[in-house]
């Protein structure tokens, strides 16, 4: 096992980028469910805050 500084640096690259997988693959399920369960028209909408701030609303009652 290493130890110093090269040992954290990759430890804390996996780390990051194993989120920005995650984030990534979040963002393409999101757009794949919203365009083939949802509306249907442009899956990139799901990810506009105006969308969001519409199925909060209905969550909600607000």
């Amino acid at each position: 096992m290493e130890t110093g500084k090269g040992y954290v640096f990759r430890q804390l690259l996996l780390v990051l980028s194993v989120c920005v997988i995650g984030l990534a693959f979040l963002a393409i399920g999101l757009m794949v469910g919203y365009a083939v369960l949802g509306e249907g028209k442009d899956p990139i909408s799901i990810l506009k805050p105006e969308t969001w701030q519409v199925i909060v609303a209905k969550f909600t009652g607000k």
